[in-house]
């Protein structure tokens, strides 16, 4: 029996070409993946697992707790891709970014960035927590939704996050360059 898969084992010392993200934004723009959900992931196409409805439910709880006492200046963009690198472009469940016309380009700067987490957890906590700090993202937060906790990553520096807090229900948090903002986990966790 003969695998499809192609690894770097399998085809050394050739190696795999990363796909860059103006060309997978061209890509994108040509219709390529119209029908598919997919993001660039350190210049590999990620299928994204479908959303159940406790983490549709999240999300949309969640952008309202965080949309509506934002300053001016500031947007929540809802499962909208981040340009983070030239090989990444993930497309986290919600983003605050500069208000900005993002018509020609996706933003590539981040306050906040929200992951919810179901069979995703593994890919959220390792690949997409180190694409985040290195691109500078202020602040990440994963909400897990098999332990009903929220992971907050804060102060990011050579690729990682230095703060990693846990919170869980009956807390409140906020994120740290919008302390104004107060959010009960009670108040989005299913």
């Amino acid at each position: 029996m003969f695998e499809s898969m192609v690894t770097p084992d399998r085809i050394a010392p050739e190696k795999v070409r990363p796909l860059r993200r103006s060309e997978y934004d061209q890509l994108v723009e040509l219709g390529a993946f119209h029908d598919e959900r997919v993001e660039l992931l350190r210049g590999v196409l990620v299928e994204m697992t479908p959303q159940d409805p406790a983490h549709a439910l999240v999300i949309s709880r969640l952008y309202r707790l965080l949309d509506r006492p934002l300053p001016a200046g500031l947007i929540v963009r809802a499962q909208s891709p981040l340009a983070v690198a030239d090989d990444s472009e993930p497309e986290p469940d919600l983003a605050i970014v500069p208000d900005d016309d993002y018509r020609l380009a996706h933003p590539k700067r981040a306050v906040l960035v929200v992951e919810v987490a179901g069979s995703s957890i593994k890919k959220d906590r390792e690949l997409k927590a180190a694409l985040y700090a290195e691109a500078g993202v202020e602040e990440y937060w994963i909400v897990d939704l098999g332990k009903g906790v929220v992971e907050l990553y804060r102060e990011p520096a050579s690729g990682t996050y230095c703060v990693r807090e846990v919170r869980g229900r009956g807390e409140t948090i906020s994120p740290a360059r919008l302390p104004t903002i107060s959010v009960r986990i009670d108040d989005f966790m299913p």
